[in-house]
């Protein structure tokens, strides 16, 4: 990586931190790191493995966390009953996450990818309901394995 887009994703991650009134620490600007670097959505061990210095299992857990309460990355269900994040974009906000598109898992690289531009459909639900949050994830082949 050239040494100005460095020096750009550590200001972007410095920046990310401090609007989000987060001290700046190892941890946290490592697991950033990875989620702008990375396409698709990370799971906690992949986070776990791809760090490569040993951050402690807790310490990965609570920043995920603190991540997902700031509004700075969301959550995606998968069909283990497991969880992947994936970045937010720039409209979410702590406990008001404007995630609303369809997550994509991919069959044969099991890759999970957010489909900003597919919005979730409205769901009309009967008199008396009221949704708070909707998740929509279609399984399938993506577009690189295709």
């Amino acid at each position: 990586m050239p040494k100005q887009a460095s020096v750009n994703i550590e200001n972007k991650i410095a920046g990310l931190l401090k609007r989000n009134n987060l001290s700046i620490t190892d941890s946290r600007k490592k697991i950033l790191h990875l989620f702008l670097e990375q396409t698709g959505a990370l799971a906690h061990g992949d986070i776990e493995k791809r760090a490569g210095e040993k951050f402690d299992r807790v310490t990965v857990y609570r920043t995920l966390q603190t991540f997902v309460d700031k509004g700075i990355i969301h959550t995606i269900p998968t069909a283990d009953n497991s969880i992947r994040y994936a970045l937010c974009k720039d409209e979410c906000a702590g406990g008001h996450h404007h995630d609303h598109h369809i997550h994509f898992v991919c069959h044969k690289c099991n890759n999970t990818y957010c489909l900003d531009d597919v919005v979730t459909p409205e769901i009309k639900l009967p008199k008396g309901y009221s949704a708070e949050h909707v998740e929509v994830v279609v399984d399938g082949i993506c577009k690189n394995c295709r």
